[in-house]
C-alpha cells in the first residue's frame, strides 16, 4: 500500500506531531508513506530526520493554480493507493489536482479542530463531495463537522488519537529522579500540568487554586511542564508575575520544555487539565496511561476521555472553586488516587492504544481502496 499524507502547515503542534507519528506507525507496518508538506517547515524537517520521504510545495493559502498543476503531474506519475490529509485547507490543493487527472483514489480528511465557519456554499460542496471519509478525533469535532461542512453523517467517523503504551508505562519511568532534581520530599503531594504556556490552557486557574490549597495543605507542590512559543513570551512573564503576586515561588516549579515527559508524569500524584477548550487532550491520555488520577475541565472533547468519578474527576470550565473542590478530593485520599489512576490506565488501554488505533486506521484504508 502506498499512501500520501498531506499537512501544509508551517506551525508545530499537536496536529503536526500526530501527522509524523501516524506516518511512522504506518511505515512500521510496511506501508509506504510520503508526506506532502511546505518546504522548510518543521514537519518537513522532522519527516526528513525520521527518514520519511517528503514532497514539498509552497502553498500556504487557498488558490494556487501552478501548485495544483505541479501536484497533478506528481500524482499522475506516482501510483498512490490513497491520500490522507490532516488539514482541511489542503483540500483546495488536493481536490483540483485529483480532478485534473480524473483520479478516483480515496481521499480522507482528519479533523482535529473546531471551526466556526459554515462551509456549505457551492465551492465547499464541490470540495467535500470528493472526500470519501472524514475522521473526527472526538464527538465534539464530529458534531462540529456535521454542523459546518456539507457532508452526510455516514461520511464522518470518530477515530481517537492514540497513546504509545510501550512508552507511557509506569514501569519504564523514574519519578524519583525528577523529585530529587527539584527537591521534592517523599511526603509532599505533587499536582502537575503539562501544557504549552498560552492563553486558554488554565494556568491562571491552577495558580489561583494553588494559593488556596497550599494554605490548607502545606505539603503541596505544583509541577508545571511547558514553555511559551516565541510570540507568547509576554504571556509567560504574566504567569510568572502571578506566581510572585500570590507568593507561590516556593510551591510552584516551572520546568520549561522537557523531553522526559514520562519521568515528569511519574513524579506527579495528581494531574490537572484545566484547559478551556480542547478538541481532545493528548497530554491528558498520556497522564492517564501513566496511571495518574486527573482533574479536568468538563467541556469540549474531554468527556470523551474521562468518565467522571471513575477514571478521573471533571470540574466546571473556568470554575476555580469547583477545581479546588475536585483537587481536594484527590489530595485527601491516596486510595482514591490509586483507584482512579488504575482505572484511567485501563481505560486508555481499552480505548486509546496507539497500536489498536493504527490497526483500525489501516482497516479503514483497506476498505476504501477495495471500493
Amino acid at each position: 500500500m502506498k499512501v500520501l499524507y498531506s499537512c501544509l502547515s508551517q506551525s508545530w503542534g499537536g496536529l503536526e506531531m500526530r501527522t509524523i507519528q501516524s506516518a511512522e506507525q504506518l511505515a512500521d507496518r510496511g506501508i509506504h508513506v510520503e508526506i506532502l508538506c511546505y518546504p522548510g517547515s518543521r514537519i518537513n524537517k522532522e519527516a526528513i530526520r525520521k527518514g520519511i520521504k517528503c514532497i514539498t510545495i509552497k502553498a500556504s493559502g487557498y488558490f494556487h493554480p501552478l501548485s495544483v498543476l505541479n501536484l497533478s503531474k506528481h500524482l499522475k506519475n506516482n501510483s498512490y493507493d490513497l491520500m490522507h490529509t490532516q488539514l482541511s485547507k489542503d483540500l483546495w490543493l488536493l481536490v483540483p489536482a485529483l480532478k485534473i487527472i480524473s483520479s478516483k483514489i480515496p481521499l480522507i480528511l482528519t479533523k482535529r479542530m473546531e471551526s466556526s465557519v459554515i462551509k456549505k456554499d457551492f465551492l465547499h460542496r464541490w470540495l467535500y463531495n470528493r472526500v470519501n471519509l472524514i475522521l473526527a478525533i472526538s464527538n465534539l469535532i464530529k458534531d462540529n463537522v456535521l454542523k459546518t461542512c456539507p457532508v452526510p453523517e455516514d461520511k464522518v467517523l470518530i477515530h481517537y488519537n492514540g497513546v504509545d503504551l510501550k512508552k507511557y508505562n509506569p514501569i519504564n519511568a523514574d519519578g524519583k529522579k525528577i523529585r530529587d532534581e527539584f527537591n521534592i520530599k517523599d511526603d509532599e503531594i505533587v499536582i502537575g500540568m503539562v501544557a504549552r504556556i498560552t492563553r486558554g490552557k488554565g494556568y491562571e486557574e491552577i495558580l489561583e487554586a494553588a494559593k488556596i490549597l497550599q494554605q490548607e495543605f502545606p505539603g503541596l507542590r505544583f509541577l508545571l511542564v511547558g514553555e511559551a512559543s516565541p510570540d507568547e513570551k509576554d504571556y509567560e512573564k504574566e504567569i510568572h508575575k502571578i506566581v510572585s503576586e500570590l507568593s507561590l515561588e516556593n510551591k510552584v516549579i516551572f520546568t520549561g520544555f522537557r523531553d522526559d515527559t514520562i519521568d515528569l508524569l511519574a513524579a506527579m500524584d495528581i494531574f490537572a487539565f484545566p484547559s478551556h477548550s480542547e478538541s481532545f487532550g493528548t497530554a491528558l491520555i498520556e497522564a492517564m496511561a501513566m496511571g495518574k488520577a486527573a482533574v479536568a475541565t468538563n467541556s469540549h472533547g474531554i468527556p470523551d476521555i474521562i468518565t467522571n468519578e471513575i477514571t478521573g474527576l471533571l470540574f466546571k470550565r473556568k470554575d476555580i472553586d469547583d477545581l479546588i473542590e475536585k483537587l481536594r478530593t484527590l489530595i485527601i485520599s491516596n486510595d482514591k488516587r490509586n483507584q482512579m489512576g488504575a482505572a484511567a490506565r485501563q481505560d486508555v488501554i481499552n480505548k486509546f492504544d496507539l497500536e489498536n488505533q493504527t490497526n483500525k486506521l489501516i482497516g479503514l484504508y483497506k476498505g476504501l481502496i477495495k471500493e
